[in-house]
């Protein structure tokens, strides 16, 4: 059971979140005084933090988050400042669990974890986690969650959203694209609206001196940290603010943060490109099973023949209608070519009217449109809320004044990449409520001070495409990768068994040294083929944004 949530953890982490001059303050510190001072020249001076706040001296008041639940696991919550340049002012809650490390003898510190995001809660990630993670690591730390700020049980926030303006994914036509930009406009308007006093202060950069302020009110010097997808920019930013108080960090599914956040969007397009055209070679080898094209050509001929199709007159498939937008919004899926290769299989059946079922599908209700953005199971009984939608916008938009404010340049960009990356390129550049997004209240956050962390990367990863993981190696200097070739799936350590990264980054966690050079190695099956699919895929961008 617990592997099957830490899957859903890291299926439903993915990606993605306005602004004044920051200030300058020392940086919050559980170390003596003299500690501080020495470490100064290494922490950035606008850090935010004061290091005589009251709050750092608060105490968790530790309970057993639920009868439910093992007794091992502990809930508390704290409070942390709305706005660290006004540490007396208002406050969030900040919800936090751990589970101690099991041989106190050994215990090296706390390790911080992360699911991704934004928008991922991260309270349980202890329990997930605890069951897979390896002895030796489980003897050397206190496993720690949390929430961040403005999501689950840390103060969430909500834009009052509708469950139709909550999907992102709206691919460019010259006749919709007013109403698009009327969405984008609607989005920005309702979030000032209902939670505007609180928005500004959703960023990665406050999530950063919340995990500090964690560190310090348990009590320890310094702080290591696992975090995946959106984790891995957040983690990024704690080694630019507190380089003094970073410890062992394991970045793991790497956000560039050069890209953040538009080009992170536009990432999943341009790396959609070279996983279809794998995709394509991997159906052709087959062609005696799933008749798609004896050659990569043949098969690409026979999707955008689909897709054509769809778009002139949708596909019927039990009782839902689907269109080529539907089917290119797919994108993720073709990162995973034994899960992609039987739906489009299905789809083509279906537009040919032949009697058709969906693989992995079954039951009333579970929909073609479902299994097209990855699912595997029955819709939700009831709607989800818009907090993670909420937190997403407020963090991508908040995080980087980057956004163009100029509807016609994403016009322009949605044309021009719908013909440049024809698989998602359009959805990918087309307008976002950040083009109406009030000012950030702090810059984008620059990648200067060295960070020895660790970070990992499966080579066919949907949602933090290689390339991006490359681009946060080269960002943080200092730092070393391990690559695993051949690799699917977002999201490595613990997360796949079989993955070659796994022994490196537990050395790494349990030593505290870096790998003397850059790790690549192959991830395979005991068979030695390429190791296949997940079970499950992760679901696309469909309501919040995953990165």
């Amino acid at each position: 059971m617990r592997k099957k949530r830490l899957a859903s953890f890291l299926a439903a982490a993915g990606l993605l979140a306005s602004t004044v001059p920051l200030f300058t303050a020392a940086q919050a510190s559980a170390l003596p005084t003299e500690d501080l001072r020495a470490e100064s020249a290494q922490s950035t001076p606008s850090d935010g933090v004061q290091a005589d706040a009251a709050y750092l001296r608060q105490k968790p008041a530790w309970h057993r988050c639920s009868a439910e639940q093992p007794a091992s696991y502990e809930c508390a919550t704290i409070k942390v400042p709305l706005d660290y340049r006004r540490p007396a002012g208002r406050t969030l809650d900040q919800a936090i669990s751990r589970v101690r490390s099991t041989n106190p003898a050994k215990r090296h510190g706390v390790l911080l974890l992360n699911p991704g995001g934004p928008g991922g809660t991260g309270l349980e990630l202890p329990l997930d986690l605890g069951e897979v993670v390896p002895a030796e690591v489980a003897e050397q730390y206190d496993l720690i969650g949390f929430d961040p700020r403005g999501v689950g049980a840390s103060s969430p926030i909500s834009c009052g959203l509708t469950d139709a303006e909550q999907g992102i994914d709206r691919p460019y036509h010259p006749g919709s694209f007013p109403s698009d930009v009327s969405w984008a406009r609607n989005i920005a308007a309702k979030c000032r609206e209902k939670a505007g006093s609180v928005l500004p202060y959703i960023t990665t950069r406050n999530t950063a001196r919340d995990m500090d302020t964690i560190r310090a009110v348990l009590g320890e010097r310094k702080l290591s940290y696992l975090g995946y997808s959106y984790g891995t920019y957040l983690g990024a930013v704690y080694t630019q603010l507190f380089p003094g108080r970073t410890d062992r960090f394991v970045l793991d599914s790497g956000v560039d943060p050069n890209l953040i956040w538009r080009g992170m969007f536009q990432t999943w397009a341009t790396e959609a490109e070279p996983a279809f055209a794998r995709w394509t070679r991997w159906a052709a080898e087959r062609s005696g099973e799933h008749h798609l094209g004896e050659s990569p050509a043949a098969v690409s001929k026979t999707f955008w023949d689909l897709v054509a199709r769809a778009d002139r007159d949708p596909i019927d498939f039990q009782g839902e209608k689907i269109t080529g937008d539907d089917i290119r919004g797919a994108r993720a899926l073709f990162f995973y070519p034994a899960q992609v290769t039987p739906l489009v299989v299905a789809l083509k059946d279906a537009a040919d009217g032949k009697p058709a079922v969906t693989p992995g599908a079954s039951g009333p209700g579970f929909g073609m449109k479902r299994a097209l953005a990855g699912a595997s199971g029955p819709a939700p009984a009831e709607p989800a809320s818009d907090n993670a939608v909420a937190v997403l916008w407020s963090v991508a938009c908040g995080d980087t004044d980057a956004w163009p404010r100029d509807p016609e340049r994403y016009r322009h960009d949605a044309v021009r990449d719908k013909a440049a990356y024809p698989l998602y390129g359009d959805f990918a550049s087309n307008i976002k409520p950040c083009a109406f997004w009030p000012r950030p209240l702090e810059p984008q956050t620059p990648m200067k001070v060295r960070a020895g962390v660790l970070t990992v990367q499966n080579e066919w990863d949907s949602q933090t495409p290689l390339a991006s993981g490359q681009g946060l190696h080269r960002a943080l200097k200092g730092s070393r990768m391990v690559l695993a070739l051949g690799g699917e799936g977002h999201g490595v350590y613990l997360a796949d068994p079989n993955s070659c990264a796994a022994a490196p980054v537990t050395a790494y966690l349990t030593t505290g040294k870096l790998p003397a050079r850059d790790i690549t190695c192959r991830t395979t099956t005991p068979g030695g083929e390429r190791q296949g699919a997940p079970v499950k895929p992760l679901p696309i961008p469909s309501g919040p944004g995953r990165f």
